[in-house]
């Protein structure tokens, strides 16, 4: 999730752990520490960029780290603040922080390697998109309120749990929405006979009502998108190529092979205009929303090559994001269920 919503959750959780006995050290902590495992990405100067795709939600998000930290962070705020909260208060408190930050992150769709250094698995449930105000308003109005109050007040326990009661019911809620898309979805494909190998849904930006469908195949990818507003249960997909054969020699890279697995096979080649290619992954959707014929893969990744043809990095291109209110109303109207006629649709068959 985005650092806002991770900062407040740690926040919340920081004081509904030990606000009574720290007073407002608590949610300060929790704030600081709900930011803590997302520092990884400091390393990223000193790795590349296949690297720090992977090295992300890695060690920093893992099981083992929020054991380690609580047992050392726990003792050292017992010592920094003496007899406010016991260490064992402290301990709870950290370990209650990262864990929840961990798992919030499994509920997105970049892959979070919880079991690391003994499984790089990346638990991805695709739930919730990484930005979503439904949950985190109610989680700040909460916190915020009961700041307002005396550590020891009632109310403001009452406040701050009430926002991460509201914040909870709500996952709960995408977790309903996405097991009801899942069963639309895979009804769309066997009425239209499409055999498929894995599907991925996941929210679209913003909401969790609007969701997209990628199904793949042998040699590419049905990419769809279904409305809990839709007035039918019918999905229109259009069809991607996979063209993993552009990839050739490269695709036996450590870098290439990296992206492969980041990407969890959801990825596709494209040619580039100077001869070369692109990765691009899909489950990040494009600029335009898939809402026109003109977006670019959000994740698009070219292969730099030496004379030999050997890669020797890959580049992430950024995407061409260009946020109208023409779009914005066409992103609107198809989350209402909508598909405006004035909307041009992607061609049934994707190859850019």
């Amino acid at each position: 999730m985005d650092s806002l919503t991770q900062l407040t959750l740690g926040a919340a959780v920081g004081e509904a752990v030990a606000g009574r006995q720290a007073g407002n050290k608590a949610p300060l902590w929790g704030a600081a520490l709900g930011t803590l495992p997302d520092l990884d990405v400091l390393a990223n100067p000193f790795l590349t960029e296949a690297q720090s795709l992977v090295f992300h939600r890695s060690l920093t998000h893992s099981l083992l780290f929020a054991l380690v930290m609580a047992l050392l962070l726990g003792g050292a705020l017992r010592r920094l603040h003496g007899p406010d909260a016991s260490r064992r208060r402290w301990m709870l408190l950290v370990g209650a922080v990262l864990l929840t930050h961990i798992g919030l992150d499994c509920l997105t769709s970049y892959g979070t390697q919880i079991f690391w250094p003994f499984s790089r698995y990346p638990v991805i449930l695709a739930t919730i998109f990484i930005i979503d105000p439904l949950y985190t308003v109610p989680l700040a109005g909460g916190l915020l309120v009961s700041l307002f109050w005396a550590p020891d007040a009632r109310t403001r326990r009452v406040a701050n749990t009430v926002g991460l009661v509201l914040s909870s019911a709500y996952l709960l809620v995408t977790v309903a929405n996405k097991i009801h898309v899942n069963g639309v979805v895979a009804d769309a494909l066997e009425k239209q006979n499409r055999s498929v190998e894995q599907v991925l849904t996941k929210p679209t930006p913003f909401n969790n009502l609007l969701w997209t469908a990628i199904a793949e195949t042998d040699d590419g990818f049905y990419v769809g998108d279904y409305s809990l507003l839709d007035a039918t249960r019918a999905v229109d997909f259009r069809f991607v190529p996979k063209n993993h054969d552009l990839l050739g020699p490269a695709a036996q890279s450590l870098e290439v092979q990296r992206l492969q697995w980041f990407s969890r096979g959801y990825y596709a080649v494209r040619p580039t205009e100077e001869g070369g290619v692109r990765v691009v992954d899909l489950r990040f959707g494009r600029s335009d929303l898939g809402l026109t014929n003109q977006g670019s893969y959000i994740f698009s990744f070219r292969l730099i090559t030496d004379r030999s043809g050997d890669v020797t990095a890959i580049r992430r291109e950024p995407p061409d994001v260009r946020l109208t209110s023409d779009l914005l109303h066409r992103f609107v109207d198809r989350i209402r269920g909508r598909t405006p006629q004035t909307t041009a649709l992607p061609s049934p068959v994707e190859n850019r």
